[in-house]
């Protein structure tokens, strides 16, 4: 999404993303060469949410990465602002638990609609809230990152999973040749609306670096920021505490 898009109105951001859920989650699979399947497990595991955590999933889409904290027993609020992806993603489940012919175990998933700017939930809600390559879509990183600071207990923590730069030059500039190049073209071929993933590659080239993204998370009240690379720095992983108060 480019930064002209970020000044669309809500719905009209809203409206995009209504109009790619249905394959959302197989045009990741197939755009990303299956590394997404990777970086929702290694999000997963940095969360560490459990049996009594209650988890806040932000830009959750279809909820995809949510089952894997109510996998492990965590409670699960899967939020988007796309009633698209929420309806795709609440269609999805409920087939996995017809063809299981049984709920699915482990911990209660409840999916809302909500804007990361207002998010409608209490102050101190969740142990742990997580973005997974949503941030950069949304019009004020700063006033979504202050929103999820606000949700979270003290003492709880953040995890922010979003595309990132390769700290290797000449990979880096393959990459963005992908990015501008053979993406667009993949999903002229596959996608049902190849302009979105044109705005997506456009996004990622505008998204800050990672040492960067530090200090907006720093400046919405968040400590002991620090990051992860997965595959090299095409995504990184920023991780975070709300201090006790």
């Amino acid at each position: 999404m480019t930064r002209a898009d970020l000044d669309k109105q809500p719905a009209d951001v809203a409206a995009m993303f209504d109009g790619v859920a249905e394959r959302y989650d197989l045009m990741n699979d197939i755009l990303s060469a299956g590394q997404v399947r990777l970086w929702r497990r290694a999000v997963a595991r940095i969360i560490g949410a459990g049996p009594g955590d209650r988890v806040l999933d932000l830009a959750a889409g279809t909820g995809t990465s949510a089952l894997s904290f109510t996998a492990a027993g965590a409670d699960c609020v899967a939020c988007d602002f796309s009633l698209g992806m929420l309806r795709a993603g609440r269609a999805r489940i409920a087939g996995r638990a017809r063809i299981a012919g049984r709920p699915q175990r482990g911990g209660r998933l409840a999916m809302v609609a909500g804007d990361a700017l207002r998010l409608p939930f209490r102050d101190g809600a969740f142990d742990a809230v997580t973005i997974s390559f949503g941030l950069r879509n949304v019009a004020s990183p700063g006033t979504a990152l202050a929103e999820m600071h606000r949700v979270t207990r003290p003492g709880g923590r953040l995890v922010v999973c979003e595309f990132s730069t390769i700290t290797i030059a000449p990979l880096d500039m393959l990459y963005r040749r992908y990015l501008t190049d053979v993406l667009p073209a993949i999903a002229r071929r596959t996608a049902r609306n190849p302009e979105a993933y044109t705005y997506l590659a456009e996004s990622i080239a505008d998204w800050p670096a990672q040492r960067e993204l530090v200090g907006l998370i720093e400046a919405a009240g968040w400590s002991a920021v620090r990051w992860r690379d997965l595959s090299l720095g095409v995504v990184a992983v920023h991780v975070a505490r709300r201090r006790d108060n």
